[in-house]
């Protein structure tokens, strides 16, 4: 049966491990000096050798005659870790196996000693997807195993494990390997392998695999697969739905020539090829940036004015995120490039954004004093300024960007900061949301909720939408938690997201509205609020206790404390840090 090339070249020793040499000589110094602590945990990105390191440190521990900190290879441990049903060296796979059982098992396993091994090893894999309770369970067993025990856990996602489990280990960041030590192992094996392909092929392969040599490994595998021939690079674009230079280049050409035609049919055509159109914005921006580079570092001159390059890159890149999450990104990169196109090669956006560092703060709030935002209170803003010079009033701009007209400027002011400008800010916001999130969960009905979450993703359909794109995403960031007749309770990940939506509720309470078509207000909390008040009310409720604690109440009526755009972002900074290391000047 045919191997595949991460699996048939994964390194059995220390010394076959690649692009980790800090790692390895650390492990290798606390086998040597028999100091080797009692749990570890490796983390770093997938297919850089967390695993394989786990495996090659389980069995040079027990090896009876190591050498250097390597297991010898030829002792009966040697011979037994290396085999596949080794009972002592026991590797288990957390996203599976993430419950209290599953770890329970393993605790009541652990003081039976090792069958054959000197020590019983532990490789728990992908090691964040265990549940708080398996955390828990894990927690004192992690903290003073029997002597017989070691603990390796690894994971891709560190920041979800708890910190009093990482406390407990000794910690490991397995790094990206660089791209020319990816590249040189490359070559090794399919020289082995006896694979013809160009050294250009296996430098995108190590570009592409980000870092992870098994990722490089299975792109090779399929390239093999894909053709008998010499691998070259045009293989490569089409088996992973890319494009080469020339393709880049005019593609770009066009969209900074403004040629919408052949923008669209060029997408289209790609898309008919079946290549990766996300694939392909990140190939400009990647061919961009390499102009810029280039510039800058070589003094390499370019037929197109440098800030142009710029201002695409930074248009694309603003957009990634919506790029990648939109269920048609074709029909979304077209729409993109069109904007973009229409808007002068993005140079107004960006030199507006650039202006806003011109105009003094008095400037800056004594035009927009009239613009006063109640967030209880349906009033569309009034984004327009009336026009005070000619055209040719001008004002100096900074950098490379020369000048642009004053009104647009003034324009783009009440446009892009009106909603942070002068707002009502609510003193009893808190006690506002309390309040509905009580009542919401008395009166919850999940048939609603059900509905209400396919109604929601009309929301979507406002992303090309200037005004209400941005604020409809705000709520779509959002976990919808319960829905009642009146009210619908929105929770996410900080409190500081919470605060920045509850300065917009009106708009964000309006799009809802108008998109979904009913009248429901809304209710925003944090994800920590939520879990500990649907706890409660979940125990209250089994309990037959709800009533004792909860009632419906009236919402008490907003009241408001004026707020100047200055209070606004200081507060929001307050809210973020600790007021210690927060200072406000003028």
């Amino acid at each position: 049966m045919y191997q595949a090339l991460y699996r048939k070249y994964r390194p059995l020793y220390f010394s076959d491990v690649v692009g980790q040499d800090k790692i390895v000589k650390t492990l290798k110094n606390s086998i040597i000096n028999q100091s080797f602590g009692h749990a570890y945990m490796f983390n770093g990105s997938r297919g850089t050798g967390k695993t394989t390191v786990s495996k090659i440190f389980a069995r040079n521990i027990n090896c009876l005659n190591p050498k250097d900190g390597e297991c010898c290879g030829k002792c009966d441990n040697c011979k037994n870790s290396f085999e596949k049903e080794c009972v002592d060296i026991i590797e288990i796979d957390a996203a599976s196996n993430n419950g209290v059982d599953e770890i329970r098992k393993i605790i009541d396993n652990i003081n039976l000693v090792p069958s054959k091994l000197k020590y019983k090893v532990y490789i728990i894999d992908e090691v964040h997807m265990l549940s708080i309770g398996a955390f828990n369970a894990l927690l004192k067993t992690l903290e003073e195993p029997p002597e017989h025990v070691v603990f390796i856990l690894a994971t891709t996602d560190p920041q979800k494990v708890p910190a009093t489990i990482i406390s407990r280990c000794q910690c490991f960041n397995f790094n990206r390997l660089p791209e020319e030590i990816i590249v040189e192992q490359l070559k090794k094996i399919a020289k082995k392998e006896k694979i013809k392909v160009d050294t250009n092929v296996l430098e995108e392969i190590a570009y592409f695999s980000n870092g992870g040599m098994r990722d490089s490994l299975g792109l090779l595998d399929q390239l093999r697969a894909y053709t008998d021939d010499n691998i070259t690079l045009d293989d490569f674009y089409d088996l992973n739905g890319l494009i080469g230079d020339k393709e880049l280049n005019e593609m770009v050409s066009n969209i900074l020539d403004s040629n919408i035609e052949q923008v669209l049919n060029s997408l289209n055509n790609f898309n008919i090829l079946g290549k990766n159109l996300i694939q392909i914005i990140y190939q400009i921006s990647e061919y961009i940036r390499n102009k810029i580079v280039d510039y800058y570092t070589n003094k390499e001159q370019s037929d197109i004015e440098i800030n142009k390059y710029i201002n695409l890159n930074y248009y694309l890149t603003k957009n990634f995120v919506d790029i990648k999450r939109v269920d048609n990104p074709k029909l979304f990169i077209e729409m993109l490039l069109i904007k973009y196109i229409n808007d002068n090669n993005g140079e107004i956006g960006f030199k507006e954004e650039v202006s806003l560092n011109k105009v003094s703060r008095e400037t800056f709030v004594e035009e927009t004093k009239s613009l006063v935002i109640n967030p209880f209170e349906n009033n569309p803003l009034n984004n327009k300024v009336e026009k005070e010079k000619e055209n040719n009033d001008k004002i100096d701009q900074i950098g490379n960007v020369q000048t642009i007209e004053k009104n647009e400027v003034e324009s783009n002011v009440s446009r892009e900061t009106s909603k942070l400008i002068i707002k009502k800010q609510i003193v009893n916001i808190k006690d506002i949301m309390n309040t509905r999130l009580t009542n919401t969960l008395l009166n919850g009905n999940k048939k609603l909720k059900e509905q209400e979450l396919k109604d929601i993703e009309k929301l979507r359909n406002n992303s090309f939408d200037l005004e209400k794109g941005y604020l409809s995403n705000n709520l779509l960031d959002g976990t919808l938690c319960v829905v009642s007749p009146e009210c619908s309770v929105f929770c996410f990940e900080h409190d500081s997201i919470v605060d920045q939506n509850l300065i917009d509720l009106d708009e964000i309470t309006s799009i809802y509205q108008n998109t979904l078509g009913n009248n429901r207000k809304l209710c925003f909390i944090s994800k920590d609020q939520w879990d500990k008040v649907s706890k409660d009310f979940a125990l209250k409720f089994k309990s037959g206790t709800v009533d004792e604690f909860y009632s419906i109440k009236e919402e008490p009526e907003p009241v408001f404390e004026e707020l100047e755009n200055d209070d606004i972002i200081s507060s929001s900074a307050m809210n973020l840090f600790d007021n210690s290391i927060v200072e406000i000047t003028n």
